[in-house]
């Protein structure tokens, strides 16, 4: 049994059928983590969406910001974007069981001595505090009101976490840390706009995952989002996600070792 841990998909079924043929991924046997971005941009979202939820439990997949960007737009509570690939899916005879199973998947997961998430996690959020968070999500997008949350999500303020917050706001920033979260300051304040290398930050900010004494350092974080960042790995991160919607690679990683599968993408 082997555990491979995939980068931002986005849509790309076919470089993401040529990665688990090359890893040999035996769905009876082994697990896939999905580290969110699942849709949109890509050329084919639906076929992807439909492989996904056949596999059961041998995949395990955390929301991104294109996947809540689908159920958004689904709701009726915002417009597709130039770029979006993601009419196929609401056009579908099955959509509304897509996206029922798409709202019922998690927003972060651990395992181990590995946890996941899409984007990344506030400096002062411990593993145990961070589950904590992410059920709170996953419980409201879980209800037949979930379109009242999808009605508060968009937003950038608060910019950091306070324990106090309460209602939407505080659904607001977990949503927002854990599937937009690149850069923030040392107290936690969240920077969206940056969305480049490393070399170019703006003063005052740093990696989420640099944040000096972080609660959740002594766990490693899977995680995708930064395609800027391209594949980063340390002892306490791996950072999937290395462009494949935009021409790059699509990257696997068997956590048992941390070997490194890839395979090209045609962007």
């Amino acid at each position: 049994m082997a555990t491979y841990a995939i980068g931002d998909l986005q849509g790309c079924y076919p470089s993401f059928r040529q990665l688990i043929e090359f890893i040999d991924f035996n769905p009876s046997q082994d697990k896939l983590w999905l580290v969110g971005d699942i849709v949109n941009r890509g050329p084919d979202s639906l076929s992807l969406l439909r492989y996904i939820k056949q596999l059961s439990d041998a995949a395990i997949m955390v929301l991104g910001n294109h996947d809540l960007h689908l159920l958004m737009v689904a709701a009726g509570l915002a417009k597709t974007r130039r770029g979006d690939t993601i009419q196929a899916i609401l056009d579908a005879p099955d959509c509304d069981e897509l996206l029922c199973w798409l709202r019922h998947q998690k927003l972060f997961y651990t395992d181990g001595e590995y946890a996941m998430v899409h984007a990344g996690l506030l400096p002062g959020w411990s593993i145990a505090q961070a589950i904590e968070l992410a059920q709170e999500v996953e419980y409201a997008l879980r209800q037949d009101n979930y379109q009242e949350t999808f009605s508060q999500m968009y937003g950038n303020e608060p910019a950091f976490w306070c324990d106090d917050l309460v209602g939407y706001e505080r659904l607001r920033v977990i949503i927002n840390a854990m599937t937009r979260l690149r850069i923030c300051s040392v107290e936690g304040q969240m920077n969206f706009a940056f969305k480049g290398e490393l070399a170019t930050m703006p003063a005052g900010f740093f990696p989420w995952f640099d944040i000096p004494n972080r609660a959740s350092q002594h766990t490693t974080i899977v995680c995708g989002h930064w395609s800027a960042l391209g594949l980063h790995v340390a002892h306490d991160l791996i950072a999937l996600d290395s462009g494949c919607v935009w021409g790059g690679q699509l990257t696997a990683m068997r956590l048992e070792d941390r070997k490194v599968f890839q395979v090209p993408c045609a962007g």
